[in-house]
């Protein structure tokens, strides 16, 4: 039995049906991405979604969606599904589905009357075509698809509108047509495994909603054009596969191609595979190098998501091979800015105060899945040049002062992953000394000290440790209250509020904190903040508590870090509630755990979300898939598992 299924009486129900979404990449940045019912419910939501280098990258849905019909003694059942005004919805094709599952790939079963047809869905990894196999399971007289794409060619972030531009002028190609309906955009190729007739009927379908955009307070009607339909008879037991892609594909190519793309899919087989599958669709092959982007659908490639993710890119891919290629893309990108170059690589936001830390970071994940001696050998260079880069105040954003504490500001440009803004600044200005910065601070020169070791080199040891001593002084000295520890400081403004920030003191391999200390914080975190989901981002005592992340773009933004829950930090809070109460603490980190297994049936099938509501049912927001959740999460999995094989 799959580990993900749906059954018919799910499906029908649009209220249970269409809140859960799917998402496929090609590792290289293009996606496909509906609902499991194929209703498209948001404006990022496409059959063909890929990034175009000649618009800097942006993501552009060229095909929004492509409805199959199926005839039968001139009748004719469409099994595509809009929503239109009104609440409206048509054709009704959801009502024909009567299975929906996925483990290697996404499979849904029509049944029309006699007819069962079953309809698989693959991306070709690092290439931008989608390939869709439909095979007739069944059928007792002959039977005929028709195929009627629905065309945008527009931004992820606009809308399509009927317009008079449109270029309604096709070419045919080997069982299929090429399309461009605008200037400047690559041609999009349809095409069959076998002939097809193709027939011209240009029109428009307005109107079109995505009530998820409207929930958000966006613009959510839209226009889609097109530009004929296809149609092919099939027979009992037969297999057809239909591709769209921005190149011409062999046709007669198409069905072994799609099942090389097979045998290399990992199984969702259980909680921690769908885990690994969504680890492995954030790693993109670009032209420019290696990369993790920070999830789907508009995310792009981040410094501070991408070195925290780093570490679960090892466990979904079994080896260090990813990790080593993204970090070479990487290490060109920190030294052009440590050196103040123009960027050749697509890596964003390294001036982000606490990014270089998060790296640091990283590479001591590194060296605990493999060695202290295969680390050194390999980035301790860079490593070494980094905190050089900080010690020496090159760094533009962060400053190190006389009491050895790292200082930055955050009134103007957020600081650190609380990072939501409202006109153009910082909602939650975390700002001064802050807490987490502090902590990974004391933590990057207890590594560099063990890797200054590891090469034999006392006296570059001595420098780190010295420097390490005074940290944990002043650490404690600034943020240590008697119960927890302040978020931040900045003069005479000591944060009281109770934030997730503080686990990662406890959490990290070297802590500034002694046991005490530590204890406190877990059990507060543990009382205040902890959910199924993860860790709140406030506290539900204070009076800036905004549970739900629900409203507009003004209201959702402000309550993003005051009260939603972040999946990303359970991989911190498992780590200190192990350190802490070691294998007793088991069992109920398990039961945690199991919160956020039950999401791989909900959101988006088969992984995490951005964030959740802080109050229960936790309900799921935001990115379709977060790759900080995934990789953390996946983390959290293994050092369960670790502590077990320890005990």
């Amino acid at each position: 039995m799959n580990y993900l299924k749906f059954d018919k009486t799910l499906l029908i129900n649009l209220e249970k049906s269409l809140p859960k979404e799917m998402l496929r990449t090609n590792k290289s940045g293009a996606y496909n991405g509906a609902t499991i019912i194929d209703c498209n419910t948001r404006k990022y939501h496409g059959l063909l979604v890929v990034p175009l280098p000649q618009f800097n990258d942006e993501h552009f849905v060229l095909l929004s969606s492509c409805d199959e019909t199926v005839i039968q003694h001139g009748a004719e059942f469409n099994l595509g599904i809009h929503k239109y005004e009104g609440d409206y919805y048509s054709p009704k094709g959801h009502k024909y589905i009567r299975e929906f599952d996925i483990e290697r790939v996404a499979r849904t079963i029509y049944r029309v009357g006699g007819v069962i047809l079953s309809k698989e869905r693959v991306f070709i990894s690092h290439e931008n075509r989608m390939l869709i196999k439909y095979t007739l399971l069944d059928a007792h007289s002959p039977t005929t698809l028709r195929f009627k794409p629905f065309l945008a060619f527009r931004n992820v972030n606009a809308l399509s509108k009927e317009n008079n531009n449109v270029n309604r002028t096709y070419e045919e190609v080997a069982n299929g047509i090429s399309t461009c309906l605008y200037p400047d955009f690559p041609s999009l190729f349809l095409q069959f495994s076998k002939k097809v007739n193709y027939i011209s009927a240009p029109d428009w379908y307005r109107g079109i909603e995505y009530y998820k955009e409207q929930q958000r307070g966006y613009d959510y009607k839209e226009d889609l054009f097109v530009p004929g339909y296809f149609e092919l008879n099939i027979k009992k037991g037969e297999s057809i596969i239909f591709s769209a892609g921005i190149s011409e594909a062999k046709s007669a190519g198409l069905k072994k191609l799609y099942e090389n793309e097979l045998e290399i899919r990992t199984p969702r087989m259980d909680f921690e595979h769908c885990l690994r599958n969504a680890a492995q669709q954030a790693y993109n092959k670009k032209a420019s190098g290696d990369y993790l982007i920070a999830g789907y659908p508009w995310f792009k490639y981040r410094a501070r998501d991408e070195f925290v993710a780093l570490p679960g890119s090892i466990l979904s891919f079994g080896n260090t091979d990813i990790f080593e290629k993204v970090m070479k893309t990487a290490e060109v990108a920190i030294r052009e800015f440590m050196n103040g170059k123009p960027p050749t690589k697509q890596l964003t936001e390294l001036d982000a105060p606490d990014a270089f830390l998060w790296l640091i970071w990283a590479m001591q994940q590194f060296a605990s899945f493999t060695s202290l001696k295969e680390a050194q050998e390999k980035y301790g260079a860079l490593l070494s040049d980094v905190m050089n880069f900080i010690l020496q105040s090159q760094h533009p954003r962060l400053f190190l002062h006389e009491n050895n504490l790292l200082f930055t500001y955050g009134h103007e440009t957020p600081a650190t992953w609380m990072n939501a803004v409202e006109n153009g600044y910082p909602i939650t200005p975390r700002s001064g000394y802050v807490v987490e910065i502090n902590a990974l601070w004391y933590n990057a020169l207890r590594f560099m000290e063990q890797l200054a070791n590891q090469a034999n080199n006392p006296r570059e040891a001595k420098k780190w440790q010295s420097k390490a001593i005074l940290v944990e002084g002043a650490f404690n000295k600034m943020f240590w209250n008697g119960a927890y520890l302040y978020d931040y400081v900045e003069g005479h403004d000591k944060n009281l509020e109770v934030r997730p920030n503080m686990i990662f003191a406890a959490s990290l391999p070297f802590s500034p904190l002694e046991k005490e200390p530590q204890k406190k914080i877990v059990d507060i975190c543990t009382r205040e903040l902890l959910t199924t989901k993860g860790l709140r981002t406030l506290s539900p005592k204070s009076g800036f508590y905004r549970p739900n992340y629900i409203g507009g773009v003004g209201e959702h933004q402000l309550n993003f870090h005051n009260g939603p829950v972040w999946a990303w930090t359970l991989g911190a809070y498992v780590e200190a509630y192990l350190k802490i109460y070691k294998r007793s603490g088991i069992s109920f980190l398990e039961r945690i755990l199991t919160g956020l297994e039950s999401e791989m049936s909900e959101l988006t099938i088969g992984t995490l979300p951005e964030l959740f509501d802080g109050n229960p049912p936790h309900h799921g927001h935001g990115a379709m898939s977060f790759t900080m959740s995934v990789s953390e999460v996946l983390r959290a999995l293994h050092l369960l598992k670790k502590q077990k094989e320890e005990q």
